[in-house]
């Protein structure tokens, strides 16, 4: 039987169809549906932790000093009539730096030299009259009173003498203070006296200073807790030095120091105002590159002979606490709170507690994973195999290609 319909013939079996079309589509639908709902649980990246060996590095603020840094000051008054060496020199010790005027100082010396020959003349004449009187009085010739004042009077010309020749040494002295040395060896700083200015013992800003920097102090701090961890096993400070392992210096410029220093000396006060120990160690600088008054920051190393590490993209975090999901026997993931140390490389975690050797954890896509869901593990190296062989393979049939 045929049905005309606007002008087109259709059979009955073609109007069944029709009719029977939505109700196959919504079958199909439902078949699918249950197809996704069968493919079963998702890859997930695991890894098996090892214990490995690790090193990190703790940055400290500190400021560089030269081993010593003297203050050079005049020990005599007068005007500079010479600068022998320029800011930023090189100098050794007993080397001149500044001549002040000697004029006066010369002619101290000689008039301090005079005295000098007038009081051993005056000496010469009193032991003369002191032995003549001696010889008088054996006869008789003068009285005991005449005697004694002879020789108190070569008493007295003697001290006189010992007074001039005190005399002379201070003027010598001083005369040689009118040139200004080096008392060690150093870098010379800034030079605020010039050519002309007028100096003396009082002065409050000094002539120059001398920075001893062969070897340089490197003075940096931490807090109470930090030196808790670091010196918790010894049995004292001193052993705590000791053992301590080189550590570095960053300079200004975020480059490393290319030799390594030691720490010689923790301090036994904490400051309780900023609840810090100052510490300092010790660099050689026989380049001299490093300057009295420059910063930088101190790295101390912390070495971890065994250590289980985590990658920091495996762990999430709720109200400051940390947690992994760790794999169970099932693939069931379990979320686990985990403690690490407070230093980081910005990759890895270390745990100090919540994981032990052996334990699996998922390495990615933590963020879409919740307590309990069960997964497929893919051991995340065999992975890492698998997509390096896809991504050569491509570029090996180029290679043919060619």
């Amino acid at each position: 039987m045929k049905t005309r319909l606007k002008g087109q013939t259709i059979h009955k079996t073609q109007i069944a169809a029709l009719f029977l079309l939505p109700v196959l589509l919504a079958a199909c639908k439902g078949q699918s549906g249950a197809g996704m709902g069968n493919m079963g649980p998702q890859e997930y990246s695991v890894a098996t932790l090892k214990p490995v060996p690790a090193e990190l590095k703790r940055a400290f603020p500190a400021t560089i000093k030269g081993k010593q840094d003297v203050e050079i000051r005049p020990n005599v008054s007068g005007f500079i009539t010479k600068l022998c060496v320029d800011e930023g020199a090189t100098v050794r010790k007993g080397q001149t730096l500044f001549i002040i005027d000697q004029v006066p100082y010369k002619a101290a010396l000689e008039v301090a030299e005079a005295n000098v020959n007038v009081a051993k003349a005056a000496v010469a004449t009193a032991k003369l009259t002191a032995e003549n009187k001696r010889e008088l009085q054996k006869r008789n010739i003068i009285s005991e009173y005449e005697l004694q004042m002879a020789e108190n009077t070569l008493i007295s010309q003697k001290a006189a003498l010992a007074q001039a020749e005190a005399q002379l040494v201070n003027a010598r002295n001083n005369l040689s203070y009118t040139e200004v040395k080096s008392p060690s060896n150093g870098v010379i700083g800034t030079i605020p006296y010039k050519l002309g200015a007028l100096v003396s013992p009082s002065i409050t800003v000094p002539m120059t200073t001398v920075s001893d920097i062969d070897e340089v102090y490197v003075y940096f701090s931490m807090n109470e807790k930090q030196l808790l961890e670091l010196i918790r096993e010894d049995a004292s400070v001193a052993d705590a030095v000791k053992k301590m392992p080189e550590i570095e210096l960053q300079l200004a410029d975020n480059s490393i120091y290319t030799e390594k220093g030691r720490v010689e000396m923790i301090s036994g006060v904490i400051d309780q105002g900023t609840g810090a120990v100052s510490m300092r160690a010790a660099f050689p600088n026989t380049k001299h590159l490093l300057r009295s008054g420059g910063t930088g920051s101190v790295l101390i190393p912390y070495v971890f002979e065994s250590s289980l590490q985590v990658p920091q993209n495996a762990t999430y975090e709720i109200q400051d606490k940390k947690f992994v999901y760790k794999l169970d026997s099932g693939s069931v993931v379990t979320s686990t709170q985990i403690e690490i140390f407070p230093i980081d490389n910005g990759q890895n975690y270390i745990v100090t507690s919540g994981l032990n050797e052996g334990d699996q954890i998922v390495t990615e896509g933590v963020a879409r994973l919740r307590n309990g869901m069960t997964i497929k593990p893919v051991d995340e190296t065999q992975k890492a195999t698998v997509e390096a062989a896809a991504q050569a393979a491509p570029q090996a049939q180029e290679v043919k290609a060619e």
